[in-house]
């Protein structure tokens, strides 16, 4: 009997508001449209592992005075445990985050169970290097301030929050935990998308590379030209073959 492959785990990192769930739609979406017979394809996020807050804390979050773009507000070690148990071919079940409440919501859960793919997004996500680790391919999505500003602002208004505690949050919180914390671990990445799901060139460069990953995985279950148990030089062999045969396309597409 042939060994099921093993999960491939792609992280997608960036700022607040930098379209990293829309990202990894667009890349479901594409994996999904080829692949469906085949593979099933999941996401989670990183808010489902914000740790639980003391009271203090909660009463702090109330009224928008805690830090969630800290490190210090993640369990990173459910996260780790969870993505190791993922990838091993367990089920687990993810409790999805409640931002009106600031905390999980037991009664609301995702169930992984036998996922071929599966697409981790948050802004910390490169931040822990055991986490880091077991992350076949990691992107960054990279936009610029303004555009997360304007896409924040617009997010928590819609959400019921005034624009005077939304400004505070981002100016007090938000980006100076980008600049400390997120920014930097853009070097960990396999792949930088500047302008997120808008650059429709480099989502679908990740979708290609990751149809032929799960196409390649063998026997032994560990995925073509991937990390963890596979060869780093493969892996960017494989982006850089799918980067440049896309701008060939595009040279080619233009009007001479």
């Amino acid at each position: 009997m042939q060994e099921r492959k093993r999960t491939i785990l792609i992280g997608v990192a960036g700022g607040s508001s930098s379209g990293k769930t829309s990202v990894c739609e667009q890349i479901m979406k594409q994996i999904s449209e080829v692949e469906s017979q085949q593979n099933r394809v999941d996401v989670i996020s990183m808010s489902s592992f914000y740790r639980e807050l003391t009271s203090e804390e909660q009463l702090k979050a109330r009224e928008g005075l805690f830090d969630f773009d800290h490190p210090d507000a993640f369990d990173f070690a459910q996260l780790h445990q969870t993505l190791s148990d993922v990838r091993s071919g367990k089920t687990v079940s993810v409790p999805l985050y409640n931002k009106a409440a600031n905390q999980q919501d037991p009664a609301k859960q995702k169930d992984l169970a036998l996922v071929d793919v599966l697409l981790v997004e948050g802004i910390l996500l490169f931040y822990c290097s055991k986490v880091r680790d077991l992350l076949d391919v990691k992107l960054f999505v990279d936009c610029d301030s303004d555009t997360r500003l304007a896409r924040r602002v617009r997010t928590d208004l819609n959400q019921g929050r005034d624009l005077e505690t939304v400004l505070q949050s981002y100016t007090r919180f938000v980006k100076p935990a980008f600049e400390e914390f997120c920014q930097p671990t853009k070097k960990y990445a396999d792949l930088i998308l500047p302008r997120g799901a808008d650059n429709s060139v480099a989502v679908d460069i990740m979708a290609l590379h990751v149809r032929d990953c799960v196409q390649g995985a063998g026997a032994s279950g560990q995925p073509g030209g991937l990390g963890g148990g596979g060869q780093p030089g493969r892996r960017q062999r494989s982006l850089q073959r799918h980067l440049s045969e896309s701008t060939n396309k595009l040279q080619a597409a233009r009007p001479h």
